[in-house]
């Protein structure tokens, strides 16, 4: 299973939605950076790291092989590329290793022969970094916008997979869903602040 080339508007900047365009690693690597920042911010941050690398995509044996001081260092700078640059410098760099140990560092690889959703979701969960959530979202975004549809994929991505919701980065083509999505996020958090608030009276 193989990916075509959408036109991803994750980031909202035209040269990072390039990047996750055309670029596997990018994609997984904003998937990764995606949590405590906003989303576009996660998902330019693949074009920021390409950038300071001096290079125009990624490159998991070089990202693995980096100086693990001077990664922190690229991702630290200002703007930085995180909230928490260091500790996402470290999960990039891990995620990278074991991408090159398990995959030859061929990020596509991970889905590329998946022949159900069930095995892309346990690959997925496999990769450092990604919980069930992340990893349901990133198949739901792989399913939805990547044309990778091994059968089953939607049952797999549980209720991310569903067709015409706005509940995650699956479902961002536009500042109008984006909207939808962020307001479905901000929604949610509330409903679980209330139902905690609920348990602990």
């Amino acid at each position: 299973m193989s990916t075509r080339s959408p036109e991803i508007h994750l980031a909202q900047q035209p040269e990072a939605d390039a990047l996750l365009s055309r670029s596997p690693l990018a994609a997984l690597t904003g998937m990764l950076l995606d949590q405590q920042v906003p989303m576009e911010w996660a998902f330019s941050g693949p074009y920021t790291i390409a950038t300071r690398l001096g290079t125009d995509d990624l490159d998991a044996h070089a990202i693995a092989a980096h100086d693990p001081e001077d990664f922190t260092a690229l991702l630290s700078a200002k703007p930085a590329v995180h909230r928490y640059p260091g500790s996402m410098a470290q999960r990039v760099q891990r995620l990278c290793r074991y991408l090159v140990e398990e995959y030859d560092g061929d990020a596509e690889a991970v889905w590329r022969d998946v022949t159900s959703g069930r095995e892309l979701l346990a690959r997925l969960e496999a990769l450092p970094g990604f919980g069930k959530q992340k990893a349901q979202i990133f198949l739901a975004l792989l399913g939805k916008q990547y044309g990778v549809r091994p059968k089953g994929w939607r049952e797999a991505a549980g209720a991310y997979g569903e067709a015409g919701s706005y509940r995650s980065a699956a479902d961002i083509t536009g500042p109008e869903s984006l909207a939808k999505v962020r307001a479905y996020m901000q929604e949610a958090k509330r409903a679980a602040k209330a139902a905690k608030e609920n348990t602990s009276q």
